[in-house]
């Protein structure tokens, strides 16, 4: 764990790796240090705003070294169902590269729970992963430059749901017709660090 002043009212904590990430943001949301108002998971880091008038980085960081992470927790949050359609451009694609049909690639998206381990990209953009899920999906050599929105996608170890039309490199497996961002809705993300998500097939 290493600990860095991000201007004067942020601490980052680095760690290594997503799975130290996810024990450490559980713990922390769980129970925010004094004077912590918000806590943001990435793929190797956690940033913590904090209150300047309230506390220090100091106080915080001596926190954050004497908080126990929750290792068995991943899913913090609500729990999201996605219909989807899977009929992705690259769903063929992303089979032989797992070696698998596109069925199978289909019955194991489906088969078990994802949790959004982070947030990026684009607003509303969650970096979904699946425990025990085996997934390592190369991007496609060319990013395409429109995904529309509502398109599942593989990448990494990651699913996602493209949240608006924007370039993309991510290998596209199906859509999905529930906005995952919507400016009119409280809160306007559906996937936020922390909620589980079961993707459910429909009609392809």
């Amino acid at each position: 764990m290493r600990l860095l002043a991000s201007g004067s009212a942020a601490l980052l904590v680095e760690l290594d790796g997503l799975d130290d990430v996810l024990a450490l943001y559980a713990a922390l949301t769980a129970d925010p240090p004094h004077g912590v108002v918000d806590v943001v998971p990435a793929a190797r880091t956690v940033l913590l705003m904090t209150d300047p008038a309230v506390t220090t980085l100091a106080a915080v960081a001596d926190a954050v070294r004497t908080t126990t992470p929750r290792p068995d927790t991943r899913a913090v949050g609500d729990t999201v169902e996605l219909p989807v359609h899977y009929d992705g451009a690259d769903l063929a694609d992303a089979a032989e590269l797992l070696g698998l049909t596109p069925d199978e690639l289909v019955a194991r998206h489906t088969g078990a729970e994802w949790t959004v381990a982070f947030c990026g990209f684009a607003p509303g953009f969650g970096y979904l992963t699946q425990p025990g899920g085996q997934w390592e999906v190369p991007r496609r050599p060319t990013p395409r430059t429109a995904v529309p929105p509502g398109s599942v996608a593989l990448a990494g170890e990651f699913s996602g749901v493209y949240p608006r039309e924007s370039p993309g490199g991510w290998q596209l497996i199906g859509r999905t017709e529930v906005a995952v961002f919507d400016l009119a809705r409280e809160p306007a993300a559906l996937l936020r660090p922390g909620t589980t998500v079961r993707f459910v097939a429909v009609g392809r």
